[in-house]
């Protein structure tokens, strides 16, 4: 089914390393603005970043290659497994938290990127931290009985020409915008009639705004180069800038994107059928 998409990147361009590709994936997943303890000036990617959620809260994972607290000792199906599965090496099944419910859509050759990528980087042995979780989330158990119940394997939207659907691929699968920008039932499933449309209870509690082109509660009265301007600088029209989680995703994540790609996801989020939801701004 993914093999339908046109890769996140082009193959391997002369000079190009797999790991620096790898990078580029990274970057695009926004796996340092989770993976790194940013607040606290945490060690890159060693895990620890707080996410105080309605279902408590949950601490990023170390993903540096230190073979006892880190990845170092899986193996790239070990990887391609927890990414796009939920399922660790010892077959322990991650809160959905860990957005491989977006992830399960991934290339095989960004996976592969990545997983490379994260092997070159300094493995740092720091213990994860235990999540502060009622009783009731406490027994893993339950994540299996959610994805018997709820998991289904991303599907982006094919049905549509380049650039419009490598920006789908970005915004539903490796950015896993919607995780965000969705609003979730009392399951923590995503509403698929308010995709992207804000959700009251964000990150931290905060709001997130709805980022459908609905002219009224959304972004569709901004201009292709105001959004552009806002996913790399974190200007909006009335000159405010972004704030909460958005800026981190700006700084370690939205400003290496290429150009090309940024105006993908400009394209995509302007091609998909507006939904009126006030949540808060942009």
């Amino acid at each position: 089914m993914f093999g339908v998409f046109v890769s996140l990147l082009a193959p391997v361009a002369p000079g190009q390393s797999l790991i620096e590709r790898g990078e580029y994936v990274l970057r695009a997943g926004g796996c340092a603005v989770c993976h790194t303890d940013l607040d606290n000036d945490g060690v890159y990617l060693a895990g620890g970043r707080a996410f105080n959620t309605p279902f408590g809260t949950f601490f990023s994972p170390n993903i540096t290659p230190d073979p006892s607290h880190g990845i170092g000792a899986w193996s790239l199906a070990d990887f391609s497994k927890a990414v796009t599965r939920g399922e660790g090496p010892e077959g322990l099944h991650y809160y959905p938290v860990f957005p491989y419910t977006s992830y399960s859509g991934m290339r095989t050759e960004d996976i592969q990127a990545l997983f490379t990528y994260l092997r070159s980087v300094k493995p740092v042995p720091q213990a994860d931290k235990l999540h502060d979780l009622p009783w009731y989330l406490q027994f893993r158990f339950v994540n299996r009985v959610w994805k018997y119940l709820f998991f289904e394997p991303n599907e982006p939207p094919i049905d549509m020409s380049e650039p419009v659907r490598r920006g789908a691929y970005l915004v539903t699968v490796l950015m896993h915008c919607g995780e965000c920008h969705t609003p979730r039932n009392l399951f923590g499933v995503l509403d698929d009639e308010l995709f992207l449309a804000g959700a009251k209870d964000g990150p931290d509690g905060d709001a997130v705004p709805n980022i459908t082109p609905d002219r009224k509660t959304g972004i569709g009265r901004w201009s292709r180069t105001t959004l552009i301007r806002y996913l790399t600088k974190g200007m909006e029209p009335d000159g405010d800038f972004a704030g909460g989680v958005m800026v981190d995703v700006i700084d370690e994540s939205l400003r290496h994107l290429s150009g090309s790609d940024i105006e993908a996801i400009v394209d995509y989020l302007k091609s998909i059928p507006p939904v009126p939801n006030q949540i808060a701004g942009p």
